[in-house]
């Protein structure tokens, strides 16, 4: 054990948690999670103007008649999460660099915003079309991102930048040393745009397509499932791993699968972050619950019984360190084995279930602390079958970790004989 442990530390693990370390994936990450408040407040604005009541109720109609002006918060925070995000991603990224975060912050946005041309429509003027500020916009937010503060900290170090006199005040000096730097990203994101005519989002999105078509697949769910309970068995955080390189991806789902719900049309992809975590990750990483059940209500030994009361709150709310470590899971060759099947077998039968109509796709980003049966009604919109499908993936965890669980539950209980005959 000892062997193979080493063996996955050395080629394996090693290389993947420096390859999260990174420092543009690490900002790409951040920038992400630093838009999650207005992506998760604003996606609850779909279940306002469309909420999962009858049709002939008082309130439907009324959201019917009026779900434009209701969309309004959403349409300025979540339908434009890529403008949110690289804001994030040129702070992190130049704030990484210990460049003043809130220039790169800023000259990332302005790239992005450079690759929208904006459009004159009769009676309006100039007007800036919002589409590509959503998710499909998501790759090419990362990489102008990415390209502006580079620039920015290329013309720092070889010192092209204005200097002021040490008299100036910081906020001046630092505006006036970012002039250059932002007079070059803004000819440089102009001269495809504007001179060339070349729709960068166009040209990305058919870049990414076939990324973006395999990561909603059976094998794209199935493959970042199994890496994430793999590392979590060996101690290392899978999600932080997995999701530094995945999650783009899964903002990339939620933002069109919500787009589309917005504008009535079908939902188009199966596997956001949200089918993640409400259907999968119930209890927590491993879809521990089942097991934590199985301590709570069937434990023989005095520390599985402890421990299944301890963590059971938590679990509800699907946080499941207190199980990982406390079991351990971690480096545990019983509970291993049934910590990686779950989620694989839960995985492949909430794909089957979304992908042929029986449970509604989620599009609504509800906070992950939430029982998973409230939060995947809230997800798919007010799905109650989403609320069966969640109790089903309960109880095959359960089934799956109950054996693993009274082998480890019988030794834990000869070992507490063993230390009283002792």
């Amino acid at each position: 054990m000892g062997n193979f442990v080493n063996w996955l530390d050395k080629s394996l693990s090693g290389p993947m948690a420096k390859l999260s370390e990174q420092r543009h994936l690490q900002a790409i990450r951040d920038g992400v999670i630093s838009a999650l408040p207005f992506i998760i407040v604003g996606s609850f604005f779909l279940i306002v103007a469309m909420p999962p009541l009858p049709e002939k109720w008082a309130y439907t109609q009324w959201a019917a008649e009026h779900a434009s002006e209701i969309l309004i918060p959403y349409r300025l925070t979540m339908f434009i999460m890529s403008l949110y995000i690289s804001f994030g991603i040129g702070f992190n990224l130049a704030k990484s660099y210990n460049i003043d975060p809130l220039s790169g912050a800023q000259i990332a946005t302005a790239a992005f915003l450079l690759t929208l041309v904006p459009q004159v429509v009769d009676g309006l003027g100039f007007v800036l079309p919002m589409a590509n500020m959503g998710g499909q916009g998501l790759f090419v937010a990362m990489v102008t991102s990415i390209v502006a503060v580079e620039i920015l900290r290329f013309c720092k170090q070889k010192n092209i930048t204005i200097k002021m006199p040490p008299q100036v005040p910081p906020s001046v000096s630092r505006s006036f040393e970012a002039l250059i730097p932002v007079a070059i990203v803004i000819l440089f994101i102009s001269l495809f745009t504007v001179l060339l005519g070349i729709d960068l989002h166009s040209v990305v999105s058919k870049a990414v397509a076939p990324l973006v078509k395999a990561g909603d697949s059976p094998f794209g769910v199935i493959i970042p499932v199994f890496l994430i309970t793999f590392f979590w068995a060996f101690g290392i955080h899978g999600v932080s791993i997995v999701g530094t390189i995945a999650r783009p991806l899964w903002e990339v789902y939620i933002g069109k699968n919500s787009e589309a719900a917005a504008a009535g049309e079908a939902i188009p992809h199966i596997a956001p972050e949200t089918f993640y975590q409400w259907f999968i990750w119930i209890g927590g990483s491993g879809a521990t619950l089942g097991l934590v059940l199985a301590m709570v209500f069937f434990s023989r030994s005095k520390y599985s019984k402890a421990l299944g009361r301890t963590s059971i709150i938590p679990s509800i709310f699907n946080i499941n360190e207190p199980v990982i470590f406390g079991a351990p899971i971690v480096l545990n060759p019983i509970l291993i084995i049934p910590f990686i099947i779950t989620p694989l077998v839960t995985a492949t039968l909430s794909y089957i279930a979304t992908a042929t109509g029986l449970v509604g796709p989620t599009y609504i980003m509800p906070p992950w602390t939430l029982p998973a049966p409230i939060g995947a009604y809230l997800a798919t919109g007010g799905d109650w079958r989403a609320i069966v499908l969640v109790l089903i993936n309960i109880a095959i965890s359960f089934a799956i970790y109950f054996p693993f669980f009274k082998m480890y539950d019988n030794k834990q209980k000869k070992l507490e004989e063993s230390d009283i005959a002792s």
